[in-house]
C-alpha cells in the first residue's frame, strides 16, 4: 500500500539544509543599527547612571539615594514636577484647539500642510536659541518690553518673572503647543463624519457628540499627548539653562549645578542619583503613555 503525502511537507523538507541544521534568519539585520543606536545612547547611559548612584567615595553605598530628601533637592523636582504639569496642560489644551482647527480643515489645503511644517520646525526650536528669542523680546532690554516702556507698559513691574518658573512655563509654551499639534492630529483625523451623522440621526445634538462618541475616543489620546509633553518639559534642560545661570529651581539645573558646582557641592554620587530619580520619573510617565497609545490605536486602524 502507497501513503500519500502532502506536497507541502516535501517542499518544507527541500528547504532545510543538509546535516539538519536550521538556516539563519537573516530579517532582524534590519534592526542592528537602530539597536546599536538605543544601546549606545540610551541604555548605555542609563546604566552607567544607574551604576554611578550606588558608587561612592569608599564603593558601593547608599548614601547617594539617602541623600535625596534633602530640602533643596526635594524643592527642585516638586518645582519641575510642577513646571512640566502646568506647561503640558497649556501645551495640550491650546494645541489641541489648534490641531482642531486644522482637522476640520481640508486635509489637502496649502495652509494645512504650512501649520504641520511649521508645527514640525517650532517643536524643535529650543534650547539657547529659544531663550535668546524670547530674551530679545520680552527680556530686560527686549524689543517688545522696551516698546510698551515707551507707552508706560512695565510688564516686570511685580519682578522680572520670565526668568522664574512663571517664565519657563511661558517659553516651553512655545515648543509644548507645536508638539501637541502633531501628536494629537492623528487621532483628530481618525474621527468619522459619519458618527456625527449617526448622532444627528438618533437625535442627539453637539453636545451628546462629544460628550458620548468623540470625547470617550479622543481622551486616551488627549491624555496621552499631555503625559508626552509632561515627560518633553520635565527633562528639558538647555532653555532653562540660558534664561537661568544661577540657581536649582528645577531638577536638570540641580543635577549640572551639582556636577560643575565652585561651592563645595560637587558630587558626581548625587548627581547620577538625582538622574536616576528623573529617569525613573519619566520612565512611568512613558509607561504609562505607551498604554494610552495602545487603546488609541484600537480605533485607529
Amino acid at each position: 500500500m502507497t501513503l500519500a503525502v502532502d506536497p507541502s511537507i516535501k517542499l518544507e523538507t527541500a528547504r532545510r539544509p543538509l546535516g539538519g541544521g536550521r538556516r539563519l534568519n537573516a530579517d532582524w539585520l534590519g534592526a542592528v543599527p537602530f539597536l546599536a543606536y538605543v544601546g549606545l545612547f540610551l541604555l548605555l547611559p542609563t546604566a552607567i547612571v544607574a551604576i554611578g548612584a550606588f558608587v561612592g567615595p569608599n564603593g558601593v553605598t547608599l548614601a547617594n539615594l539617602t541623600a535625596m530628601n534633602q530640602a533643596y533637592i526635594v524643592r527642585s523636582f516638586i518645582n519641575s514636577v510642577v513646571l512640566a504639569a502646568v506647561s503640558a496642560l497649556v501645551g495640550a489644551v491650546f494645541g489641541a484647539m489648534l490641531a482642531y482647527a486644522v482637522a476640520t480643515g481640508n486635509p489637502r489645503s496649502v495652509l494645512r500642510r504650512l501649520v504641520t511644517s511649521a508645527c514640525g520646525v517650532l517643536a524643535q526650536f529650543g534650547g539657547v536659541t529659544l531663550a535668546f528669542a524670547f530674551l530679545a523680546t520680552i527680556g530686560g532690554a527686549g524689543l517688545i518690553r522696551v516698546w510698551l516702556l515707551d507707552r508706560g507698559i512695565d510688564i516686570y513691574a511685580n519682578g522680572e518673572w520670565l526668568y522664574q518658573l512663571r517664565g519657563l512655563v511661558l517659553v516651553y509654551a512655545y515648543f509644548q503647543i507645536p508638539l501637541m499639534v502633531l501628536v494629537f492630529l492623528p487621532a483628530l483625523d481618525g474621527i468619522r463624519p459619519q458618527w456625527r451623522e449617526a448622532t444627528e440621526t438618533l437625535g442627539g445634538g453637539t453636545w451628546h457628540y462629544w460628550r458620548y462618541v468623540a470625547g470617550p475616543l479622543l481622551l486616551p489620546a488627549f491624555t496621552g499627548a499631555t503625559l508626552l509633553l509632561f515627560a518633553n518639559a520635565f527633562s528639558a534642560y538647555a532653555t532653562a539653562a540660558a534664561l537661568i545661570n544661577q540657581g536649582s529651581i528645577i531638577a536638570s539645573l540641580l543635577i549640572a549645578n551639582t556636577l560643575t558646582s565652585e561651592v563645595g557641592l560637587h558630587n558626581p554620587g548625587i548627581a547620577s542619583a538625582e538622574a536616576l530619580v528623573m529617569v525613573v520619573i519619566v520612565a512611568i510617565v512613558m509607561v504609562l503613555y505607551a498604554q494610552l497609545q495602545r487603546r488609541t490605536a484600537g480605533w485607529l486602524r
